[in-house]
């Protein structure tokens, strides 16, 4: 009682607008559980996302030291750290130095397999963390040299593939090894990158007997310096800076642990983003429920509304009661969303842990709280000051005699057109990808503005058509086109959720495409790298012997660094994001007299074939234009340790699509003609059919590791279905939070029903008296939602496609595919989601016996 007291107290200190509508709202909170659904869903995905991605942001910091194996890394290519650098380092801190490079592992009748070596000292690896084994051997009793083998840890993957068990003696290279343990776990895993094949741990010494370190080979040597002393963040920068002054022309690529892999940051980033937006996404879904929701609360309260302009309210104190309770509603929803949010890192870390080996420490993330807030908040309001406006300037008489008709909305329709403009500026601040944020933008307010106009338009139509026959099909078309009709509310909720689905679909759908290309032949089969140019005849003898007819490719191929631009260093040059890439460690690089293939000069001339001056270059369009030059600049580059500076004479378009040997920089012969360099293979062919070809595969891959051991085999086919595994991975992401927005389009369908139950009660008990059937009604409210629900997927269809076309050929950059399949079904399970829906929300009007409800009329 004291406490009831209390609050009527406080409710009694508030201004009589809100107290009355706060009363209301307590007393009568009927209506509003659709409401709240959708935003609570909408602002618990977008706040869970935030969250989750801080978490993982700071497991990343937290954790830096273990990943990165040390507070610094340096790595470089094809050279090992000179015997100065080595020392320079020691004298700072504590090293652990390991090599990283492809290599073939094959059995003794010749079975082979792409392996990815990590070769360490037992003694000082890891530095941080442990390595897990099966059995559990310490590290270094594993790698140990035993009866004329060294020992080695593998990925179970491989005693898989290879079909081999622990102790079984195998060949990398010119050494003979073991497995003695299965790797369970390595600290320092996602340091690495992705990889193709299999991890095999070795030692140093086992790499050296290998004799897969010669020159130009492709060997990443990484060097990690646990520092002494201060290892505060300030330290380790000033460390990596004074590295940098003392060795400038060293060439290596820097790592510090607040920034242990910058592609994973960024690529973070922009999933979260894109998760974030697709939440959006879901909860302007919603919005269309929240309409529905707030405009029959509006036609609940009709009565009240009358009564209160009856005792001398005005029209803008009634809208501000209704306003302040739907905003009472939105706030409680926002914080209830908020809550959910929060605890979804704390879900989701053990699973993360588990399944995909991430660093993650659950964590709040105020930031993204503020923004599922901000975003509720607008939402709420672009769909709710309309409906909230047809009780401002409609007469008492018109309210209490049930007037559909539209009075000054004008003001309301502009302030839900300023909500939007301020959810669209929200998109742009809050994005990390400007150009992401407004391609989103774009699209949203082109598909909602598109499926508005097809409803109006569908309307429009319906009124038009003649009147058929059939009595049932008539009544569809009139409830299509009648005044408060279903079918603006029913077409957006349907339409954006699945332009959402199908693009999805097909986007995923591009991807597999990618790697059924590999089945088709219609690139290339094989890589093959570390081809040394001494063994380039014979190599490329064996393989036009060993698939007769097949294109075979090759060309040099070195790895380098771009490290100054016009004579600024890269650190200092604002890069376009399409083309950081190209910045990101070391590149490949290569030579030739002639335009090389899938490649089309689009600027600039070529070098004659016996250019013998200063070195130039040829540049990837793209990549040109994000870095700023043009023809006649300069660019500096480190090859092997050795800096060259060149003059970019031309620009190509790449076809990277082609899957072919392709390069960002070529340069003219007498550049590196005297390096020792590598040459790099291709092959392909066709086949009958795909186990023909597979069969095929494997004869060569077996081959190649009997009579070139040191020659690495990577199938393309395999390294697309690693790429292909991880979009798989991204795409069920997206798709869990599309379903969000597949849950929030139901509940905006179930609303738009339940909006329109009293005009189709109305209906109902009038056609019932006249001799109408629940099975007569039944049909007639099935085809109307039928109707509304194909243009709804017709337009959507088209969306979709369109937004699908333009991530997968602009920014992706791969072949568009449409699976029939898939878009017919999710067509298919739409329409009949919808049908099914109303006809469930109309049930309770189709059960009302017409007596009881007549008397009420």
């Amino acid at each position: 009682m004291m406490a009831a007291s209390r609050f009527n107290a406080r409710l009694l200190a508030l201004p009589f607008g809100l107290r009355f509508a706060l009363r209301d709202l307590l007393g009568d909170p009927r209506g509003f559980g659709i409401f709240i659904a959708c935003i609570v869903i909408g602002v618990a995905a977008i706040s869970g996302v935030s969250g989750l991605s801080r978490s993982l942001g700071e497991g990343l910091a937290r954790e830096g030291r273990t990943i990165l194996g040390g507070d610094a890394s340096f790595s470089m290519v094809a050279r090992s750290f000179p015997p100065e650098q080595r020392a320079w380092f020691a004298a700072r801190g504590r090293l652990s130095e390991i090599s990283l490079m492809r290599a073939m592992a094959r059995r003794d009748d010749g079975e082979a397999a792409l392996v990815e070596i990590k070769a360490v000292d037992p003694d000082s690896y890891p530095a941080f963390g442990a390595v897990a084994l099966d059995p559990a051997l310490p590290l270094a009793e594993a790698l140990a040299e035993k009866d004329g083998a060294f020992g080695i840890v593998v990925d179970p993957i491989l005693l898989a593939r290879l079909d081999v068990k622990l102790g079984a003696p195998l060949m990398i290279g010119n050494a003979r090894v073991a497995p003695r343990a299965r790797l369970d776990s390595e600290p320092d895993k996602l340091a690495g990158g992705v990889g193709f094949g299999p991890r095999v741990m070795m030692s140093r010494a086992a790499l050296a007997a290998t004799g897969l370190e010669t020159p130009g080979a492709v060997v990443r040597h990484v060097t990690r310096v646990t520092l002494n002393g201060d290892v505060s963040d300030e330290a380790v920068k000033d460390f990596t800076k004074a590295a940098g002054a003392a060795f400038p022309q060293a060439g290596w690529e820097t790592r510090t642990r607040d920034a242990v892999s910058p592609q994973f940051s960024r690529n973070l980033e922009r999933f979260t983003q894109m998760l974030t937006l697709v939440a959006l996404t879901a909860l302007v879904a919603g919005g269309a429920g929240v309409a529905n929701a707030v405009q029959a609360f509006v036609e609940r309260k009709r009565m009240q509304f009358a009564v209160l302009k009856a005792l001398g309210a005005t029209g803008s104190r009634v809208f501000a009661i209704a306003l302040a309770q739907v905003m009472a509603a939105a706030a409680f929803a926002i914080l209830l969303g908020l809550a959910v949010g929060a605890l979804i890192p704390w879900a989701s870390a053990g699973a993360l842990r588990a399944i995909a080996e991430l660093p993650i420490t659950a964590a709040l993330d105020a930031r993204g709280a503020g923004l599922g807030a901000l975003y509720g908040l607008l939402v709420t309001l672009i769909f709710s000051l309309v409906p909230l406006g047809r009780a401002h300037k409609i007469p008492v008489a018109a309210l209490l005699r049930d007037d559909p008709r539209s009075i000054g909305l004008a003001r309301y329709r502009i302030g839900a057109a300023l909500a939007a403009a301020a959810l669209a500026g929200l998109v742009m601040l809050s994005s990390s990808d400007i150009k992401l944020g407004a391609y989103y933008v774009v699209a949203a307010g082109a598909a909602f503005a598109l499926l508005r106009g097809a409803a109006w338009l569908t309307m429009r139509v319906a009124r038009a058509l003649p009147r058929p026959r059939d009595a049932r099909l008539r009544l569809a078309l009139a409830n299509i086109w009648r005044p408060r009709s279903l079918t603006p509310a029913l077409v957006v909720s349907i339409g954006l959720t699945q332009t959402l689905l199908i693009a999805l679909a097909l986007v995923e759908g591009a991807i597999h495409n990618e790697l059924a290309r590999a089945d088709a032949g219609e690139i290339p089969n094989f890589f093959f790298i570390d081809v040394p140019k001494t063994q380039t005849q014979a190599f490329g003898d064996f393989l036009a012997e060993a698939a007769s007819g097949a294109k075979i490719e090759h060309v040099p191929m070195m790895r380098g660094r771009i490290i100054e631009v016009k004579g600024v260093p890269v650190e200092k040059i604002t890069v376009a994001d399409d083309a950081k890439w190209a910045l990101e460690g070391d590149r490949g690089v290569t030579f030739s007299a002639s335009v090389p293939a899938n490649s089309q000069l689009v600027a600039g001339d070529w070098w004659p074939a016996d250019y013998d001056g200063p070195p130039l270059v040829s540049l990837e369009q793209r990549i040109a234009e994000g870095l700023g030059l043009a023809l006649g600049d300069e660019i500096r580059v480190n090859v092997l340790g050795r800096e060259t500076v060149a003059k970019i004479t031309s620009l190509r378009k790449v076809d990277w699509r082609s899957y072919g040997i392709n390069f960002v920089m070529v340069f003219s012969p007498n550049t590196f003609a005297k390096a020792p360099y590598m040459e790099l293979f291709t092959i392909a062919y066709g086949a009958p059919t795909v186990a023909a070809r597979d069969a095929i595969d494997a004869r060569l891959a077996r081959e190649t590791a009997k009579r070139f051991p040191m020659i690495v085999s990577v199938r393309v086919k395999e390294a697309l279905a690693a790429v292909d595994k991880i979009a798989g991975q991204l795409a069920f992401a997206a798709r869990a939070a599309a379903g969000l927005a597949i849950v929030t389009a139901i509940l905006a369908l179930a609303s738009a029903v339940a909006s329109g139950q009293r005009a189709r009660l109305h209906d109902a008990v009038v056609l019932k008296t006249l001799g109408a059937t629940r099975g007569w009604l039944a049909v007639a409210y099935g085809l109307e939602f039928g109707l509304v629900g194909l243009v709804a997927s017709a337009i959507a269809l088209a969306a979709g496609t369109g937004a699908a076309w333009a991530m997968v050929t602009l920014l992706m950059k791969i072949d568009f595919a449409f699976p029939v399949g898939v878009v017919a079904a999710t067509t298919v399970a739409t329409l009949a989601i919808t049908v099914g829906l109303g006809l469930a929300g109309t049930w309770r009007v189709l059960s009302r016996r017409p007596g009881p409800e007549l008397r009420e009329l």
